[in-house]
């Protein structure tokens, strides 16, 4: 497929989700930075969000609408959404979350900058502002610069991405086999693959981080069953790698506990007094909300 120059590709998957999803596309279809389309790829909704997507492209042609038969899930319409997408640069957008009007200006801008000073970043990313029933609750603080090694430490970039067609592509698009972090192993991915990631200092992207029970952040098997994938596909015999992978499971947002058996297998990877202080926070904070993988 050719791409068109200067053009920003924006995917965003949905599925059912009939009542944010208007927020979703009014904040990318009134960005800044006018050219750009929109890829939704509804993954086999059933609410009337199809009814709503054909009203809408036909007042505004920059909004183009895929539709899957049957649900295949997030990472694969994510994979769709970006093979189907002409711009030379795309990023992404959850169906629960918006844009704020500045974020593809200043990707764009923060791109040709760093370009033009002889940097070519793998990727960029943005700080966040995280909102719960509407209201701002935090600003995220991310670092700088991402390198492919602090990516085992956390998924410091967040849940999206601007980069280069090309670099979706090689890096291998969105991992359709994992039932959770699949955007954390895609990034990773990208980073291993391109380099550093750099950031753009000023929230352009509205999270809404409000409990809904139905998040895969939310449901302990799958983030548990990813560990193991992960794992097998990054960290190998590698025990410092696995380690930093193993903890993630136990970080504060997801408030999983960790069991005996937990201890054990951290254990026997020779964990460094950092992370048996940081799995002990975890054994006792996240008790108080008993969280047991299934």
């Amino acid at each position: 497929m050719s791409v068109t120059r200067n053009l920003v590709s924006i995917y965003l998957p949905t599925r059912n989700r009939g009542d944010r999803l208007p927020h979703a596309v009014e904040s990318a279809l009134a960005q800044t930075y006018e050219a750009i389309e929109l890829v939704v790829v509804d993954d086999a909704s059933s609410d009337g969000t199809a009814e709503y997507l054909g009203r809408r492209a036909k007042v505004d042609p920059r909004l183009k609408v895929i539709r899957n038969p049957s649900a295949r899930g997030g990472a694969a319409a994510r994979n769709i959404g970006i093979m189907n997408a002409q711009g030379e640069f795309v990023t992404g957008l959850d169906d629960d979350d918006e844009f704020l009007p500045d974020r593809i200006e200043l990707f764009v801008k923060t791109w040709n900058r760093l370009t033009a000073a002889g940097v070519t970043p793998s990727c960029l990313f943005a700080q966040e502002l995280w909102t719960k029933n509407g209201v701002p609750v935090r600003v995220t603080r991310k670092r700088p610069v991402v390198t492919a090694c602090d990516m085992f430490e956390e998924n410091c970039v967040g849940n999206q991405i601007f980069a280069p067609r090309r670099h979706f592509i090689a890096a291998g698009l969105f991992d359709e086999t994992l039932p959770a972090w699949q955007d954390f192993e895609f990034f990773m991915r990208v980073i291993q693959a391109f380099g550093p990631a750099y950031l753009v200092d000023k929230p352009t992207y509205s999270y809404d981080a409000t409990p809904r029970g139905d998040r895969i952040s939310e449901q302990p098997g799958k983030i548990r069953q990813a560990f193991e994938m992960m794992a097998a596909k990054h960290a190998g015999d590698d025990a410092a790698r696995l380690r930093a992978l193993f903890l993630l499971i136990f970080q504060g947002s997801y408030r999983i506990p960790p069991r005996p058996a937990d201890w054990v297998r951290f254990l026997s990877w020779r964990g460094r007094p950092t992370g048996v202080t940081r799995l002990l926070r975890a054994t006792v904070a996240n008790r108080l909300r008993r969280v047991w993988p299934s």
